[in-house]
């Protein structure tokens, strides 16, 4: 018998799985419940929010269809206002044919046009100072406006009206924007409104003469055809009032007596919108019955979700309880392989709980045991997997794979010049990255190699690539780690692109005991976390990868003070710095 086997057979022992089961259902019954007592607490004002925003959105909608028609006819009587010809017909007196050629070519043809060009029925009225303007219009009585004449249009003189109280009430003229929506002569009778406004001879800006005034009358089923109770619901009431308050218009039925408990403010959801222009308002009120349906739809939807929860909660408990079990038991499989003598085996586990810690004790202790016994090993063994990762990263399929495309066209379209040149880069490229196996190699070589992959890559680019090489030519007899600046160079055209061309500056100096090599580009650049994730990088971020390999392949060579460093800003441009120490290189043989 093992000894946890034994120490579960202790008297009073609770398995670890009963006891995470057993605090899931106290929490299973205290969210169903809370969710349940909230959720029914708070339907009502969730609903009626939700109802609110529907209602509004209609409530905009038939605003702006009210507005639509108002300001055309807006529109259509400041054309009427601001009509040069037809105030200077109004204000000249004329007698005989002038003034027949006046109505028949000018006043009659405008307030025909205009009246017909609202894309509604309404009439237009117009009163006039000027009594030589012949009179026009089709009911015995002067100021009927039916809505049922054959002419869109009616011409009075305003001596009809000069005693009315409408006419006097109308505000001062100040260049058109003073301009009324009420219900004058039959309007009231007809359930109609009118637009009043002003004519003026704006002749003298600083004195405007009356000419007359012109009159749009609409009926409130045309003009408050949107204003339909049906869009909201029946039930619901929608109207109309003035800036005073008074009812204009009504849709559905409204209540008499306020006093009445069925029509109390709690009852009802009102909702209003102003039209500026006209000062007016509609009003909505709907009633909180025609929320009910909506409300029995989410009482059942609460009682499945508690139902619901209870399931799949309780299966989540149970499912859970057996993962941590499972991770127990993990624990003590590392503890077997460790003292059989695995001290590879860890454990991957990622959180701050209990487990954590013994995940990472175990973990740690497996490191420090393993450490002890590799520690000779370990520094020769991570420098001969960087020199592996190093030579299969130096023949690149992939490079390979175009270029080869590349010859394969060039000898399609026969530019063969440029089909030499381009077999000549590739085999003096691959003989250098080659080199007989060497790893250190002098650094005319390592340019010459990166000057044969530009090669490649002008054929490629054409115009596009523009490359500079500034190398100090005092550095020729010291030694390098070889294919260090192509994998770069490739990254500059894979991933620097910011435009139709590039450059590359590729720089070698000898600063002090060091040579810095710099790569230079005025492509995109990268911003400050890129780099940071580039050059330490998370646990499982695989980005900047070949760039690791070669910082890790100068430190392992050379030390840690050396290695790779990047400077780059967005939209500007990279720097790419690789510092190795100054050495004077072997005898090699002749390349």
């Amino acid at each position: 018998m093992t000894g946890i086997q034994k120490y579960i057979k202790r008297p009073g022992y609770i398995p670890i799985g009963y006891k995470l089961m057993l605090s899931y259902m106290i929490f299973i019954v205290i969210l169903v419940s809370v969710n349940g007592y909230v959720s029914n607490s708070m339907y009502n004002t969730s609903i009626r929010k939700q109802t609110k925003q529907n209602i509004q959105g209609t409530m905009l909608q038939i605003r702006d269809n009210v507005s639509y028609k108002t300001n055309d006819i807006t529109r259509i009587s400041s054309l009427l206002y601001d009509d040069y010809s037809l105030v200077q017909s109004l204000r000249v007196q004329m007698k005989g044919m002038d003034n027949f050629n006046r109505m028949t070519q000018v006043i009659v043809p405008k307030l025909e046009g205009a009246s017909r060009s609202i894309g509604f029925s309404q009439h237009l009225t117009v009163y006039l100072h000027n009594e030589s303007v012949n009179e026009i219009y089709q009911s015995g009585d002067e100021l009927s406006n039916s809505g049922t004449d054959v002419l869109p249009y009616d011409i009075y003189y305003l001596s009809r009206i000069k005693d009315r109280a409408w006419y006097n009430q109308i505000p001062k003229e100040e260049y058109g924007e003073t301009m009324q929506w009420k219900q004058v002569e039959q309007d009231a009778e007809t359930r109609s409104i009118s637009l009043i406004r002003r004519i003026v001879d704006t002749n003298n800006p600083f004195k405007l003469k009356e000419l007359g005034v012109m009159r749009f009358s609409v009926r409130f089923t045309e003009l408050f055809e949107s204003v339909d109770y049906t869009k909201l619901g029946d039930g619901t009431r929608l109207m109309v009032k003035d800036k005073a308050g008074e009812i204009i218009y009504t849709s559905g039925k409204l209540f008499n007596d306020v006093s009445d408990k069925s029509h109390s403010e709690d009852n009802y959801i009102t909702i209003s919108e102003t039209m500026d222009k006209q000062e007016w308002t509609i009003v909505a009120q709907v009633p909180m019955t025609i929320m009910e349906h909506e409300a029995k739809k989410v009482r059942t939807f609460i009682v499945i979700m508690c139902v619901l929860c209870f399931v799949l909660f309780t299966f989540a408990g149970i499912f859970i309880s057996r993962y941590f079990a499972i991770r127990i038991m993990k624990f003590v499989s590392v503890l077997n392989a460790f003292r059989e003598g695995d001290l590879h085996k860890r454990i991957a586990y990622r959180g701050k709980d209990e487990f954590s810690q013994i995940a990472t004790a175990l973990n740690g202790m497996g490191e420090d045991v393993e450490a002890l016994i590799n520690k000779v090993y370990l520094t020769q063994l991570q420098k001969k997997e960087a020199e592996l990762e190093m030579l299969q990263l130096q023949i690149n399929p992939h490079f390979l794979y175009n270029t080869l495309s590349s010859i394969n066209r060039l000898a399609k379209f026969g530019e063969n010049e440029k089909l030499q040149k381009m077999v000549v880069q590739l085999a003096k490229f691959y003989r250098l990255t080659l080199n007989s196996g060497r790893t250190l190699i002098p650094i005319s070589s390592e340019i010459d190699q990166s000057n044969a992959y530009l090669g490649i890559q002008k054929v490629k680019y054409g115009h596009r690539l523009e490359v500079t090489f500034d190398i100090d030519v005092n550095i020729w007899p010291y030694e390098t780690i070889k294919l260090i600046l192509q994998p770069f160079i490739e990254n500059v055209l894979k991933h620097a692109w910011s435009g139709d061309r590039i450059h590359i500056r590729i720089v070698a100096r000898k600063v002090g005991e060091d040579i810095l090599y710099r790569i230079i580009d005025d492509g995109m650049g990268m911003k400050q976390t890129r780099v940071q994730e580039i050059l330490k990088p998370t646990s499982d971020s695989e980005t900047g990868y070949g760039i690791r390999n070669i910082d890790q392949r100068i430190k392992l060579q050379y030390g840690t003070q050396y290695g790779v460093e990047i400077f780059s800003r967005f939209g500007v441009g990279t720097v790419v710095q690789l510092r190795i120490p100054a050495r004077k290189r072997k005898v090699f043989l002749q390349r």
